[in-house]
C-alpha cells in the first residue's frame, strides 16, 4: 500500500448526506473478480445520463472539479452494506482523502463516516477526516466560492489545510494512532503482521500446532 503522509489537491464537494455504498459503487459492478477498473463507475447513477454520457447537472462532473483529490460530503457517508468496492472505486477515481462532519455526542452522535467504510478506507489508504459540521460548513462555503479551492492534509501532524486566496486556515482533526500509523508506513493488516516474523517465529517454536482430543 502507498504510505499517506501529506497529499494537497482540488477539494470537490458532493452536498449530500447519507451517500450510502449502493450509489458510490452500484451492485452491477460487483460482478468483478478484479481489484482494478472501477473508478470509472463511482457514483454511476448520479454521474451518468441513461445513454452513458456524463450527466451535466452532477455536481462532480463540473470541469472546475476534474482534476480533484480530496472529497468534501456530508454526514454518514458511506453507509449501507460493506462492500470494500465503494472504496476501491473512490480510491481509483484518484481520490486520496475524504472529508465529513459529525453531529452530537453520546447517544445524539451522527458520525462523519459509517464504521466499516471507514476501516475500509484506511486499508486502501484513503484518509478520513471528521470535522465538525460548522468547520465543514465553512469548508463548502470556500469551496463553492473559489474555483479550483486546494487543500493540504498532513496525516503526521493532523491538520487540513484549506489554501484560501485571502489566506490559509487549518482545521486540525482526530485519528486513531495505530491506524494512523499504518497509513504513514504504507501498511495493510498483513504487511504489518509481518513486521512480526521474528516474534511469530518464536512463539510457533515454542508453542504446540496441534490440540488434543478431550479424553473420554
Amino acid at each position: 500500500m502507498e504510505p499517506f503522509i501529506t497529499h494537497r489537491g482540488i477539494v470537490a464537494p458532493l452536498d449530500r448526506a447519507n451517500v450510502d455504498t449502493d450509489q458510490i459503487i452500484p451492485k452491477q459492478f460487483l460482478k468483478s473478480i478484479k481489484r482494478t477498473g472501477f473508478g470509472p463507475s463511482a457514483f454511476f447513477d448520479w454521474r451518468y445520463l441513461i445513454d452513458g454520457t456524463p450527466n451535466p447537472d452532477f455536481e462532480l462532473n463540473r470541469p472546475r472539479y476534474e482534476d480533484r483529490s480530496i472529497l468534501l460530503t456530508r454526514n454518514n457517508f458511506g453507509c449501507g452494506s460493506s462492500r470494500e468496492h465503494a472504496v476501491w472505486a473512490l480510491a481509483q477515481d484518484g481520490y486520496r482523502a475524504i472529508v465529513a462532519p459529525y453531529r452530537g455526542q453520546g447517544d445524539d452522535h451522527i458520525p462523519g463516516f459509517a464504521d466499516i467504510f471507514k476501516n475500509n478506507c484506511s486499508k486502501n489508504g484513503v484518509v478520513t477526516i471528521e470535522l465538525s459540521e460548522a468547520e465543514v460548513e465553512e469548508i463548502f462555503e470556500a469551496v463553492f466560492a473559489e474555483e479550483g479551492l486546494e487543500a493540504s492534509v498532513d496525516l503526521a501532524a493532523q491538520t487540513l489545510i484549506l489554501h484560501k486566496a485571502d489566506g490559509a486556515v487549518t482545521y486540525g482533526f482526530e485519528y486513531d494512532p495505530s491506524v494512523k500509523n499504518k497509513l504513514l508506513n504504507g501498511l495493510d493488516d498483513i504487511e504489518e503482521s509481518l513486521q512480526h516474523m521474528e516474534e511469530i517465529r518464536r512463539f510457533e517454536a515454542n508453542h504446540n500446532t496441534w490440540i488434543a482430543s478431550p479424553q473420554g
